[in-house]
């Protein structure tokens, strides 16, 4: 298709050459993601529009959205949402943005609901532990109708964020939020029969192996840990006091340590012990039980 200058395949052929001139990865798909959030457009649907003329405001917000791009801040992070899952949830820089592996845990846990027992007539209690966005956490309790959810971050900006998002999906009255360093301002008396978490857990060694567009931009304090051991016995020992009997816990964790990740557990006192492949075949997810009342 020959194109028209001004138009939406005009911006978007110069967008596309100048983020592959500024050796941004798959340049095309993020000139497109930014142009539909724009246009709000569904990004399929710009295809049919090639010839649209734009005006001189998304001109000039387009251009400065894709020089942002170029500078590796993430698309999410310019568009300020990212899609998890079934859901689309509202992100800042103050939140991580969710991955594609930490939708598996979700999908883990809903397909296998009821073989955990997840469909109880009583409502579910679910603590996201370090739940950023609440991409989690948020995302199960829409699954799983019959569940209340309890939401808590060490970073009160991100408990604000996962606060906006329970309110897009009118959650708020099946929603708890703690700003708490693990479980210390979670009152006494609030017991769970899951908890779910995407801890922080990089070892602050490996910062120098991690992408610009993530190290420069995406909170440090919930993506590295400087002791992975000592962060992780406190993390257990909380969710291990926390669980009703016969509880479960499911994490995602860094797969070189989830041995050790499974042996502290044993030694604690957790059984049903398991590592769980994620889709590149990384032991990148773990889930434990305490024991039921005998």
């Amino acid at each position: 298709m020959a194109e028209q200058p001004g138009t939406l395949l005009y911006y978007l052929k110069r967008s596309t050459e100048f983020l592959e001139k500024k050796e941004i990865p798959n340049p095309r798909v993020d000139a497109e993601w930014i142009l539909s959030d724009l246009l709000n457009l569904p990004r399929i649907k710009l295809y049919s529009q090639f010839e649209m003329p734009l005006g001189q405001k998304e001109i000039d917000i387009y251009r400065e959205r894709i020089v942002e791009r170029s500078k590796r801040k993430p698309v999410a992070y310019i568009t300020g949402k990212k899609g998890f899952h079934k859901f689309e949830y509202l992100v800042t820089e103050d939140v991580l943005i969710p991955r594609p592996e930490t939708e598996e845990l979700v999908d883990y846990l809903w397909k296998k609901k009821e073989e955990l027992y997840f469909t109880e007539p009583s409502p579910l209690q679910i603590w996201d532990l370090c739940s950023g966005s609440g991409c989690i956490g948020l995302s199960l309790t829409q699954l799983l109708p019959s569940s209340v959810v309890t939401l808590s971050d060490l970073s009160e900006k991100a408990i604000d964020v996962s606060r906006r998002n329970a309110e897009k999906y009118n959650l708020t009255d099946r929603t708890n939020f703690y700003v708490s360093d693990l479980d210390s301002e979670v009152p006494n008396d609030l017991q769970f029969d899951l908890v779910v978490s995407n801890p922080p857990y990089i070892p602050e060694s490996e910062k120098p192996e991690i992408m610009p567009d993530v190290l420069d931009y995406e909170p440090h304090l919930a993506l590295f840990v400087s002791d992975f051991k000592e962060f992780h016995k406190r993390l257990l020992s909380a969710v291990l006091s926390r669980l009703n009997p016969g509880g479960k816990l499911m994490m995602e964790t860094h797969p070189l340590y989830i041995e050790e990740l499974e042996e502290m557990a044993k030694g604690l006192g957790f059984i049903g012990t398991k590592k769980i492949l994620d889709s590149s075949k990384k032991e990148r997810f773990f889930f434990a039980e305490v024991p039921p009342l005998s």
